[in-house]
């Protein structure tokens, strides 16, 4: 029903049901359109501003320079063995704890210890909401990689997150999940050679009986981009899609989540949890570079991923910012999701 004004008719009998026909005739002419509708991504009815706690972009920030600063984190160097005593020594300072899923991997480069992270967060309901990014890096023999916004902005926010929400319990039960050897160990992205980590957890709790618990999956990835522009990801579930991008107009970020637009990443930490029938979506910036109006095909298309300008000087607090209020906003609306219920 619009929202214009309308008249109350009054009439009885045959007379009541000749005249509710002329009334309703106009409308059934026009209540089917003419073409399919556009996306409502992005177009949420307005509602009362979300009441979020705050997210501090600024520690965020520091938290990722301090990871790049270790250098190449690459699954089971020694940096990325740095890199996670650092994590839990953070995690720790802020009096939350924190597990170790450890692993040896088989890979292309011989067998690799590798190890997830993960801070539980008990709801009254032992339905389970996964928040998750990979802190590990690509490995490359050609030049030094650091990776600022591709495996530092994902453990980064995580690891804000969990000392936001670790304090404040939600309904469900909230798992922050730092997934190990998320990138390939060769050049290209084929076959098994990659999301150790993320396939390995669900191996596990299918194993165990446990994985009709997990709800839904947030994934985040390359969202540290200082030019920020998210864009709808097909292979994603759509509700959670539509989650997200309403959620994001709702705070006034719709210039950053670009709801008309799309761009299929081709493979991520999600893929596992989608082939095993968990709903899963995937926030990322899938172009890194100089122009956040780039469209695939253009020169300047996604250019400093999976290279060394994948440096912190790219990378911006804010961009933090606006996704972590996002995932908090999404965290939020999943309390009274029907597909929690």
């Amino acid at each position: 029903m619009g929202t214009r004004p309308h008249t109350v008719y009054a009439f009885s009998g045959a007379v009541a049901r000749i005249a509710f026909a002329i009334l309703c005739f106009p409308l059934l002419l026009t209540a089917a359109p003419a073409r399919p509708a556009k996306s409502t991504w992005g177009q949420a009815q307005p509602k009362p501003a979300l009441n979020l706690p705050p997210f501090d972009a600024a520690r965020a920030f520091d938290d990722l320079k301090r990871m790049v600063a270790f250098g190449p984190r690459t699954a089971g160097s020694p940096a990325l063995a740095k890199t996670r005593e650092w994590i839990e020594g953070q995690i720790a300072a802020a009096g939350i704890k924190v597990e170790q899923d450890k692993f040896t991997a088989a890979t292309p480069v011989g067998n690799l210890d590798m190890v997830n992270l993960i801070v539980r967060v008990p709801g009254s309901s032992p339905d389970v909401v996964i928040v998750c990014g990979h802190y590990d890096t690509k490995r490359f023999d050609r030049f030094k990689f650091v990776g600022a916004n591709d495996g530092g902005s994902s453990a980064a926010l995580v690891l804000e997150l969990a000392r936001v929400m670790a304090k404040r319990p939600m309904p469900y039960t909230l798992w922050l999940v730092w997934f190990d050897g998320e990138e390939a160990e060769r050049e290209e992205w084929e076959g098994a050679d990659n999301d150790y980590g993320s396939r390995h957890m669900v191996q596990t709790l299918s194993a165990e009986g446990e994985l009709n618990r997990i709800k839904a999956l947030i994934l985040v990835d390359m969202i540290g981009d200082a030019k920020l522009d998210i864009r709808v990801d097909p292979g994603s579930t759509a509700w959670l899609t539509q989650l997200e991008f309403n959620t994001a107009q709702q705070l006034g970020y719709g210039r950053y989540f670009l709801a008309n637009q799309q761009v299929a990443v081709g493979g991520d930490d999600y893929d596992p949890w989608l082939a095993a029938g968990v709903p899963s979506v995937d926030i990322i910036d899938f172009n890194y570079g100089p122009n956040a109006r780039s469209q695939p095909g253009d020169r300047d298309w996604n250019i400093y991923w999976h290279t060394a300008q994948d440096t912190v000087e790219h990378c911006s607090p804010q961009s933090l910012e606006i996704v972590g209020r996002v995932v908090l906003g999404m965290l939020q609306g999943l309390v009274s999701s029907p597909h929690l219920r």
